[in-house]
Parts: C-alpha cells; structure tokens; sequence
C-alpha cells in the first residue's frame, strides 16, 4: 500500500467517508521519503512509541515497521475505519481515539510498554497544537526518552533557537529547561495533503534528567520567563512590572543584584539569569 501516491489516499479516504476538518488542522503527510526518515530517527527494534494524531496512518506504519510497539493517540473518531484499513496489516499496534491533553499518558505507558527498553514520542502535530502539545509532554516529566515531531518551520526555529537569541520566546525557555533541542530537516508544504500554506521541520528532543538550571520554584521560573516576552519591545523593568504587578523598584534592585543593566530587555536574557532572577523576584514577594 502506497500512501505517497495521492490518488491511493483519496480513494482511500473517499471510501471510507472521510472528509478534512479545517478545524482539526488535518494535512497529511503524502511524501514516501519523509516518514522513513523521520521514523528511523526515533525508533529501533527494542522501542516503543506513542504516536500523537496518525491522521491516515502514513508514519503509523513506518513505526509499525520499526518499533517494538506502537500506540497512535487519535483526537477523530472519524479515522477509525482509514487506520484500520492502513495498518490492518501490523500486529504491534493500539489506537487509543481521545485527545491527548486528556488521557493519563503516565497509564499509556505502564499499560503498554511494559517490556521496551525505551520509550519516545513522534508526531506530525497540527500547527494550532503544537505548543501546548509538547509542554505538556515536557512538563508530565514521563519517562520517555526522546520526543520528535514536525511542526511549522517557524516554530521549530522558535523551539531549536538558544535562549537569549533573537528568535527565542517563552516556549524556547520552557523546552530547554527539559530537553535539548535540535532541528533535524526541513519539510516542504507540497508534502502534504492538502497543501498548508507554510513550510514545516522534524525536530527532536532529548528529554532531560535534570534541568540545566536550579530553580527554588519551577512555576515562578515559568511565569517570569512567560513575562519576559509579552512586551518584546520594552524594557525587562517595565514588561515584568506591567504583566505581573511587581514594583519596578523591587525589579531594578534585582537587576542591580546579578549585574545586568536596568534597561535591559527580557528577551536577551540567558536561562543561567532567568533563573537566578526568579530566585531572587520572588523571594522578595
């Protein structure tokens, strides 16, 4: 079955009922190069898998092929007979059809993956979920080991830039507090069916055993770095002051303390400061 031939996914989809929902941001992967490689990347004979949103179960069957086990989280229901039809021919798969933000992935994995050396996630994540999708794998702290998925390609530059850097935001902070991240390949639009209107890019995460910095209090770190990039165009004092009612004063003095300058802009500093100005903000609070 050759999924890369857009004539045998229509026929395929027609058969069976399906039709796209914008909403769900369904685009699927149509590229026979792609999935192999992506699959191989993340998966050996001695993993196990969990396969976020499988859409017609291209990449599903590439891990299939590679993987000890595979268990594919389905947010539509609508996908049961195409899934079924696609991968009917592998005996190493579950379909679990529920949202992913929804389900205990802590009992996916002691139910299904009892006898895998490693788990890792992949995932051809729809552009509206990929950031809340892939805190919440960081933040659940699972035990898996890598987490690989292809995003938007400004999001992957986004996710993959250094903290401090230009292109880096809050979710750059929250992923280098749990993982290293690095940007495998690009992904044309025309890999896709339908066609998105943008670029996309497989990158990888290693998940970490311990952050890279110590912190008194994770959530504090997280709502400071989360205030450092709402106003990208004012200084760390103000932006801080305005998005969590701290006095300026208490600021500065802060600032003051770990040697950086009060007109200073949140989005240039380094994860080392972040913390450290965590530390000592909400000490004082």
């Amino acid at each position: 079955m050759d999924l890369s031939k857009q004539s045998v996914m229509n026929d395929i989809l027609i058969r069976n009922g399906f039709t796209f929902k914008k909403s769900l941001g369904q685009n699927f992967l149509i590229d026979g190069t792609i999935c192999p490689k992506m699959a191989d990347c993340c998966v050996d004979g001695t993993t196990g898998v969990i396969e976020i949103g499988p859409g017609a179960g291209i990449l599903t069957r590439e891990l299939c092929k590679r993987a000890k086990k595979v268990v594919a989280v389905e947010l539509d229901e609508r996908l049961k007979p195409v899934l079924a039809e696609t991968t009917g021919e592998f005996h190493n798969i579950s379909f679990i059809y529920a949202d992913v933000l929804k389900i205990s992935l802590e009992d996916v994995i002691r139910e299904h993956f009892k006898d895998v050396e490693r788990v890792c996630v992949c995932a051809n994540l729809p552009y509206y979920i990929t950031s809340p999708v892939i805190i919440h794998l960081l933040k659940s702290q699972l035990p898996i080991d890598t987490i690989t998925v292809m995003i938007q390609k400004e999001a992957a530059d986004r996710i993959c830039a250094h903290v401090g850097d230009k292109n880096a935001g809050s979710i750059t902070v929250a992923v280098r507090f749990y993982s290293e991240s690095r940007k495998l390949f690009d992904v044309s639009k025309k890999s896709f069916f339908p066609s998105p209107k943008v670029d996309s890019a497989v990158v990888q995460l290693k998940v970490l055993d311990q952050p890279p910095v110590d912190v008194k209090s994770a959530d504090n770190f997280f709502k400071l770095s989360k205030a450092l990039f709402a106003q990208r165009r004012k200084t760390l004092i103000n932006t801080v002051s305005n998005t969590l009612s701290i006095d300026k004063s208490l600021i500065r003095n802060a600032l003051n303390e770990i040697g950086l300058p009060e007109t200073v802009r949140g989005e240039t500093l380094k994860i080392e400061q972040i913390a450290e100005l965590s530390d000592i903000l909400f000490k004082e609070l």
